[in-house]
């Protein structure tokens, strides 16, 4: 089972606090049963709120690199053009 995140750990908590508070306060319950039930609501709704939270995708492995394509005169138009000139060699002695 995965390790849950820090922000389904603060959402999930925060949600059973508020909520808690808001249904003790909107119920004014006084009897220690209601607590319970109202203890027990805010506790699944954390859990579902803190379930649903979306979780960041695992990182996909990297494609290998593939090498480069070797440079060939076609190319490459500058070096075919230096290529086509004949290769002048100095007269001998």
């Amino acid at each position: 089972m995965p390790r849950p995140t820090t922000a389904q750990i603060a959402y999930g908590s925060v949600t059973v606090v508020f909520s808690t508070l808001a249904m003790l306060l909107l119920s004014r319950t006084a009897s220690g049963v209601g607590v319970a039930v109202i203890a027990v609501a805010a506790l699944g709704l954390g859990l579902l709120v803190a379930m649903t939270v979306p979780t960041p995708e695992p990182a996909a492995p990297a494609a290998p690199s593939l090498p480069a394509p070797p440079i060939t005169p076609e190319r490459v138009p500058a070096q075919r053009a230096a290529l086509a000139e004949p290769v002048r060699e100095p007269a001998g002695p």
